[in-house]
């Protein structure tokens, strides 16, 4: 991106401490750099990623036979319960936001850090804290009752694990709070003033419309949470029928969460795809006002779908054609984002690097789990597959599909600044490969599985089932072992890789314009921006234009 130069404030840092690059050690410590927070969060996740995965090997081990032959049904309720809870809370949401979030929205916006460097470094403190209470719930039995944690059966078993289990994600909640809060004060703040609104880059975008998203319905799981607390230790009665409780309620304020839950765990995504996209296809995004506003969109309409998860709790005739309209409604900002990815590699010099094999892998998975969703948003449907695989298949095209290729994009695509050296792309090659072809394997029979019958959530299944759980199975080791050279690549590159240059795809957003891996003020001067953050060939075309209009 065309730019000037403001100078660096005097006083704030010296030259050589400005150049001198974060020892390895200090990754491990209280640091309030949002670059450092950013590797934190992001490699943290990554561990929780790596422990939610062995959670659903163990889970598959077992689903391949009908009978309870590799773990006891106590355990494996154990394993899917907290593995949904790791997947979502402590992978790809910290991923997502916290790591891609803190490390790039400064350097998209021009600033030197974010608004509240402290909150942001507290922040990232409480979640491995709430990560270890989260797994130390296992010394209990480990919390049974599914990541939704219904009462009355989240009342009645492993009460210890599950009270833990609570504590774990009001935490993760707590630490969400901070992280929004700081991301919305940033980009309205500290943007540099010759960034217009139509030149922020769509990845800040999403982050406003996930963190605005965030403190409105975060809350509300969290006093839900406290208050099936008070029920399982304190002798309160909220959620108890038998003492004039409603278990209804606790579903309401679960899913006025957990239903948004989904786009805090895309919208970061999408705003990946919308950096990767245009910057590999080599063409100006297309529908750039589209794009930013539909994630405005997604975040106020995504507050009003949360019932089409209870069509089956009773839910009135009014309010089940009330949410079943505004769940279709919500998938049109969400096709106005893919149609303006797909028209911007229409036609482009696209390079399939790993990043960009990535994001038009997610485009794919995304698109049949969109689908699938917009089935299980008529009450009908509905009401037929409520809670068997075919919502299984269903949840994970969207978030593994979905959010987890997306992860992967960024991280090939930023892999270079953030360390300044560049990944192997036959081994990324190999990765994306191997994660497609197990994505499908895994999830695409359970469609199948679901639409015969076969419940989820259970250890045991009718023996009709056991071949297709054998080929989910096949797949789901093909994906753990597809990690194998990602690790590889990532380890090895980041320690003796080749070095990358400052800008090694020939992006214009800000980000790349300072070193790589930046400076600790991330720039000696700060940056003035002349040009849009997709503005790819306008260069060129300007010049055609007057070479053409010249005598």
């Amino acid at each position: 991106m065309a730019q000037a130069q403001i100078p660096l404030e005097t006083g704030v840092e010296t030259h050589s401490s400005l150049h001198r690059p974060w020892r390895w050690y200090e990754y491990f410590t209280y640091n309030i750099d949002h670059k450092v927070i950013g590797i934190q969060y992001l490699v943290t996740a990554f561990v929780f990623y790596l422990i939610g995965g062995l959670m659903a090997v163990g889970m598959r081990t077992e689903l391949a036979t009908p009978d309870p032959d590799f773990v006891s049904p106590e355990l494996y309720n154990a394993l899917m319960t907290n593995h949904g809870t790791i997947m979502i809370f402590f992978w790809v949401v910290p991923a997502a936001i916290g790591g891609f979030g803190n490390y790039l929205v400064p350097l998209m916006v021009g600033a030197r850090d974010m608004a509240f460097p402290n909150l942001n470094a507290i922040a990232f403190w409480m979640n491995p804290p709430a990560g270890l209470l989260l797994l130390s719930s296992f010394w209990f039995g480990g919390a049974q009752s599914g990541w939704t944690s219904y009462p009355p059966l989240s009342e009645v078993t492993a009460n210890t694990a599950q009270s833990m289990w609570i504590v774990s994600l009001v935490l993760v909640g707590t630490s969400s709070l901070m992280g929004a809060v700081n991301f919305v004060i940033t980009i309205l703040k500290m943007k540099v003033p010759s960034m217009q609104w139509d030149q922020l880059p769509l990845f800040c975008w999403a982050i406003l419309a996930t963190s605005v998203l965030a403190l409105v319905s975060t809350p509300v799981l969290a006093a839900g949470l406290t208050l099936l607390l008070f029920d399982i230790n304190f002798g309160t009665s909220f959620f108890k029928p038998d003492a004039g409780g409603n278990i209804v309620i606790y579903q309401h304020l679960f899913w006025f969460y957990s239903h948004p839950a989904v786009y805090l765990m895309i919208l970061p995504i999408f705003g990946i795809m919308s950096e990767v996209i245009p910057v590999h296809s080599r063409k100006p995004i297309f529908g750039y006002k589209a794009i930013a506003y539909s994630s405005l969109a997604i975040c106020l309409l995504g507050l009003f779908v949360w019932v089409h998860h209870m069509f089956t709790s009773g839910t009135p005739p009014w309010m089940r054609l009330f949410f079943t309209i505004s769940t279709f409604i919500v998938a049109v900002p969400t096709g106005v984002k893919i149609f303006s990815w797909v028209a911007t590699m229409w036609g482009g010099k696209i390079r399939y690097t790993s990043a960009m094999l990535f994001a038009v892998g997610l485009l794919s998975m995304f698109v049949l789990g969109g689908l699938s969703g917009v089935t299980l948003g008529a009450a009908p449907f509905d009401v037929h597959v409520h809670d068997t695989y075919y919502v299984v298949a269903h949840f994970h095209y969207v978030l593994f599909g979905g959010s987890v290729f997306g992860l992967y994009a960024g991280i090939y695509h930023w892999f270079p600044k953030m360390t300044g050296r560049m990944m192997n792309e036959s081994l990324g090659r190999v990765h994306f490969v191997m994660t497609f072809i197990g994505t499908n394997l895994t999830f695409l029979p359970m469609h199948q599985l679901g639409t015969h019958g076969m419940p989820r959530r259970v250890a045991m299944y009718d023996p009709q089932f056991e071949s297709l759980n054998k080929l989910c199975t096949f797949g789901a080791f093909m994906l753990a072992f597809s990690l194998i050279p990602f690790l590889i690549n990532a380890i090895y590159s980041w320690v003796k890789g080749p070095k990358a240059s400052g800008n090694p795809w020939n992006a214009l957003t800000l980000e790349w314009t300072t070193d790589s891996p930046p400076i600790v003020e991330n720039w000696e001067e700060l940056p003035v921006v002349t040009t849009g953050p997709y503005d790819y060939g306008f260069d060129r075309l300007k010049e055609a234009e007057e070479a053409v209009s010249s005598p």
